[in-house]
């Protein structure tokens, strides 16, 4: 896996030398921008998806990565063709805005997903970062998705089921739509940026009243910048009785030690020994 594409799903850089160091970092990391032009016009919903079905179409495309998060990334989806994304196996990566396209892809075309990096937070990365990416990219070789990671066990237990998940404010609003999330056997994580106490209250509470939390295997709560976990956790403790591990890692998220996580892959997350393994996963591009 060599050649990376960029997209534009979300929101532009604004400064090219961010831009420039991120292309730089993918180059350190043996891999080849096939695309190292600075975008400097935002694509409207159509022609977003327009350029990830070119990006998927391309034999010469390896790897599909995110410009940048910020908003407007559903707005691509009722232009999306899942079908053609099915046909063309690859890996795209990018978290927060871009979970509206990570978790739908998985559900609909059956392709492993990325919850990564993107190349916005690639200007300055730290070592942890990297080689969690890195691991990733090379199919993952080493299956501990947690390994280096620190973690806070709030209900204890093990479970296995499918990794899905990644921002709370953008999956809540795909709630009630024809691409949100089926919950049902998921291990699911959640992460959020700068929301307040009281608007995490109303997301999750949403999510519990729309019955998403029935049948899940585990919660992974992830960092929620300016807020503890603990007063995440004890929003849904309070409204429903806990049968399932819910654990805290804050490595996943807006964070500078972030964590790359295949969204779709069957995993085991074991609370005693702090493991989060992956127990079966058919990576795009692995019969290459």
């Amino acid at each position: 896996m060599n050649n990376v594409f960029i997209v534009t799903p979300s929101y532009l850089i604004k400064k090219k030398r961010d831009f420039t160091r991120g292309v730089k970092q993918l180059t350190l990391l043996g891999l080849n921008v096939l695309n190292p032009e600075f975008p400097e016009r935002l694509p409207s919903p159509q022609e977003k998806a327009e350029q990830i079905h070119a990006a998927f179409a391309d034999p010469g495309v390896d790897m599909i990565l995110a410009l940048r998060g910020g908003y407007s990334a559903m707005k691509a989806l009722p232009f999306i063709d899942f079908d053609l994304i099915k046909r063309h196996p690859k890996i795209i990566a990018g978290f927060s805005d871009l979970s509206a396209l990570l978790n739908p892809i998985f559900e609909r075309a059956g392709l492993v997903t990325l919850h990564a990096p993107m190349l916005i937070n690639l200007d300055r990365p730290t070592a942890f970062t990297l080689k969690s990416l890195t691991n990733a990219v090379k199919g993952y070789p080493e299956k501990n998705l947690l390994k280096g990671a620190r973690l806070k066990v709030y209900h204890p237990g093990s479970a296995t089921g499918i990794l899905k998940g990644g921002n709370l404010i953008t999956l809540t609003a795909l709630l009630k739509t024809d691409w949100e999330i089926e919950t049902q056997g998921s291990i699911l994580f959640f992460e959020d940026v700068d929301e307040k106490l009281h608007q995490v209250d109303r997301y999750l509470t949403q999510w519990l009243l729309a019955g998403k939390f029935k049948g899940i295997k585990a919660l992974i709560l992830g960092d929620f910048r300016g807020i503890r976990s603990q007063k995440v956790y004890e929003i849904l403790a309070s409204q429903m009785m806990l049968d399932f591990p819910v654990v805290h890692c804050p490595n996943i998220g807006h964070v500078t030690d972030k964590l790359t996580l295949p969204i779709g892959a069957e995993v085991e997350l074991n609370t005693e020994r702090k493991q989060l393994l992956i127990k079966n996963m058919t990576f795009p591009g692995d019969d290459k």
